[in-house]
């Protein structure tokens, strides 16, 4: 098929519409229902999942917790650094992060915290800009537990702070009601679980609504637009995954919808089953034995890149925000509207105008969209 032009993927959304702050209550948020068997959207609150979700269906949820990744410091100069936390290279002290400013860095310069907490030393440069560092703490404490106490929310460049004044409620909004805070492996939050209230939680499972957890690292690559012209030319960032049995188990057996929470979700689901060389339904067939009843994790990174015509194994239905332009989210949500086509692309202008016209709000702790 001819290659997809990245314009494809651009719309304009007025400034106002970007949400700074969640709503008062998570699951006041409004949704956008998109019924595409019947190609109709209606408007609801989140409050209103329950109506969409019957017996049997399985939400798949990204349990990832955030860290407040991003440390201020100070160079022995006096000059200010901003250290972000990536990912762990060694230990608990040896991070791959992103140094501002980096160019002032070099291999071998260090930085600190004004109180002394902790010390970071540069150690290797690497070809994507980011940078190794080395971090030596009062009385040896994980770097973790120092981002912990002194760490600001890696909250998106498009939400705008001048001051720490809302860092208590970010540290408490921009994290899901499940998250595991034993595995804060993410450095943006799944947002699409943003909306979920302990209360609804619980209604959908007396309803007979069943979870599965996956963890996907989320990094700052779903961030990143789409910078080529085509779709096919982007260079589709990595992502760690972690597959428990049970979810796996899910993935294949459960009688009811598939339902992923977020992108996040389908990237992990479908990046599984497409290595696992899973059929398109992702269905187990009458007989057929478990390649994963072994009753451990699955590790696996998400190298896949979702886009138009894309045949979906193992999701049914996607509860996911609104995304940003040329972005690959967009991409992947164009696909799951019509799968299999691009027609998809067409209807997502549709659906993007009439929520922009009816002022949802969009992005990170913005309101969200059913896909069914």
């Amino acid at each position: 098929m001819p290659s997809l032009a990245t314009d494809l993927f651009d719309y304009v959304l007025p400034p106002r519409l970007i949400a700074q702050s969640p709503a008062a209550r998570r699951d006041a948020s409004r949704l956008l229902v998109v019924d595409r068997a019947a190609h109709t959207i209606a408007h609801h609150t989140f409050a209103d999942l329950p109506q969409f979700l019957r017996a049997g269906d399985t939400l798949f949820r990204n349990n990832a917790a955030v860290l407040p990744a991003r440390l201020r410091a100070v160079r022995p100069t006096g000059g200010q650094v901003e250290c972000f936390l990536l990912r762990p290279v060694e230990g608990d002290q040896t991070w791959r992060c992103l140094i501002k400013p980096g160019k002032k860095l070099p291999v071998g310069a260090t930085f600190a915290h004004p109180t002394g907490r902790f010390t970071g030393t540069i150690q290797a440069k690497e070809p994507d800009g980011s940078a190794v560092v080395r971090f030596t703490t009062r009385d040896n404490q994980p770097i973790t537990v120092i981002a912990n106490q002194l760490g600001e929310v890696p909250l998106p460049p498009y939400i705008q702070r001048e001051d720490d004044s809302h860092r208590a409620d970010d540290l408490e909004r921009y994290q899901t009601v499940y998250a595991n805070r034993a595995r804060q492996v993410a450095v943006a939050a799944p947002t699409a679980g943003l909306h979920f209230t302990p209360g609804l939680l619980a209604t959908l499972e007396t309803q007979g609504v069943k979870t599965a957890e996956i963890t996907l690292h989320v990094g700052l690559g779903t961030f990143r637009p789409i910078m080529s012209d085509t779709v096919e030319a982007h260079d589709i960032h990595r992502e760690l995954y972690e597959l428990p049995a049970a979810t796996r188990q899910a993935l294949v057996q459960t009688a009811g919808r598939r339902v992923a929470v977020g992108t996040t979700t389908v990237r992990t689901l479908e990046d599984f089953l497409t290595k696992q060389g899973s059929p398109a339904s992702g269905r187990k067939e009458e007989g057929e034995g478990s390649r994963d009843d072994n009753g451990v994790d699955y590790f696996g990174e998400a190298g896949i890149f979702i886009y138009p015509p894309y045949e979906f194994r193992g999701v049914d239905a996607l509860i996911t925000n609104f995304h940003q332009p040329r972005s690959t989210l967009l991409c992947l949500v164009a696909s799951f509207l019509a799968p299999g086509s691009t027609a998809g692309i067409a209807w997502l202008h549709e659906i993007y105008a009439e929520a922009i016209a009816r002022e949802y709000r969009f992005f990170s702790y913005g309101d969200a969209m059913l896909i069914l």
